[in-house]
């Protein structure tokens, strides 16, 4: 189970205490985040770059395959570790995250958002800038996570314990720096996603859906058909981070994927 920014392995702690108990969950901190390795060096936070470093667990464990399961960038990252050994992924699942080859549905998506002005991207495009994030979320990470939990947080449907938790893992030293750059790589990883037009996912794959992110809109799913072999979509009544909002539904989702 991979996560997403700014999040922690620890997103899926709701999640894991509903799925199906003979299941083995490995859940990693990515690169940069949560309380793994803080690696200066930008070109690691390309996403086939830190595809190879779940790879890298898959091996360690000698799993002969896995089931997958990824949340925003986690589910990018899910994608990419697909593409590299399609053998050992079982079934894939995605939550909220483009699909990296749906250059079409991608392009529409863009086009809404360029529509609203990007005011949705703003996030994106300042850690882009560089020195911006290392200067000015450093000593202020609770203002910076907090807002990106926004009613989820402070209605409760994310717990204060949780989103604690994720500040935590932000205030440790260079996280501004290494949290930037899942999005100062972007170009590169664009110039390769652009290239996968026409590819399929051959195995059999899942996308939960909520339905109120204003990040990862509807267009997203345009197309997405065309993408995989076999593909489920479901959607939910949910903002970004549906897997904490709604941990118990999205693990029946996931417990019926799993063992069909």
């Amino acid at each position: 189970m991979i996560h997403g920014w700014p999040e922690t392995s620890y997103c899926w702690e709701a999640v894991t205490q509903f799925l199906n108990s003979n299941l083995r969950v490995i859940a990693p901190d990515l690169r940069g985040m949560g309380d793994s390795e803080r690696t200066i060096e930008q070109k690691y936070y390309q996403k086939i770059e830190l595809a190879q470093d779940i790879i890298e667990i898959i091996n360690s464990f000698e799993f002969e395959n896995v089931f997958l399961v990824g949340h925003d960038w986690g589910g990018v990252i899910a994608q990419e570790v697909a593409l590299a050994i399609p053998a050992r992924v079982r079934k894939l699942a995605l939550m909220n995250t483009p699909v990296i080859n749906n250059f079409k549905g991608n392009a529409e998506a863009l086009k809404v958002m360029q529509s609203q002005g990007s005011v949705p991207h703003w996030y994106q495009y300042f850690q882009q800038q560089r020195g911006l994030a290392e200067a000015m979320i450093a000593g202020n990470e609770s203002v910076w996570i907090r807002y990106f939990f926004g009613k989820a947080g402070k209605q409760g449907r994310i717990s204060r314990e949780t989103i604690e938790e994720y500040i935590r893992c932000n205030a440790i030293k260079d996280t501004p720096l290494t949290g930037a750059g899942y999005y100062r790589t972007m170009i590169q990883d664009g110039k390769r996603w652009t290239e996968l037009a026409g590819t399929e996912f051959p195995m059999p794959s899942l996308y939960i859906y909520g339905n109120k992110d204003i990040v990862i809109v509807r267009e997203y799913l345009n197309h997405i058909e065309e993408c995989f072999n076999n593909i489920r979509v479901v959607e939910l009544e949910a903002e970004h981070f549906l897997h904490e909002e709604k941990a118990e539904t999205v693990a029946e989702i996931l417990n019926d994927f799993i063992s069909v």
